[in-house]
């Protein structure tokens, strides 16, 4: 008998904000910001630099990868060329 394969990596979770019409996520880094009262929410960096902008009380949450607090850090403002 043979089994079905597996993909090695789990997909990532969709971004909460992401809008199926209309999909205005940018970025494959799953972010993760934590609020205040220990709330997290999992947004793409596009979505992400835009909440952490006009929320200062968010911070980034120790799952987050230096490269998806990165891709956000140059979703805000603007990295230039990548």
């Amino acid at each position: 008998m043979s089994t079905p394969n597996r993909p090695r990596k789990s997909r990532l979770p969709d971004c909460e904000l992401r809008e199926a019409e209309r999909p205005t996520c940018a970025g494959r880094e799953q972010v993760v910001l934590v609020g205040l009262d220990g709330f997290e929410r999992r947004l793409c960096p596009a979505h992400a630099a835009a909440v952490w902008l006009t929320d200062p009380t968010l911070r980034f949450s120790a799952k987050c990868r230096v490269e998806a607090i990165s891709a956000v850090m140059w979703q805000a403002f603007g990295g230039g060329r990548r």
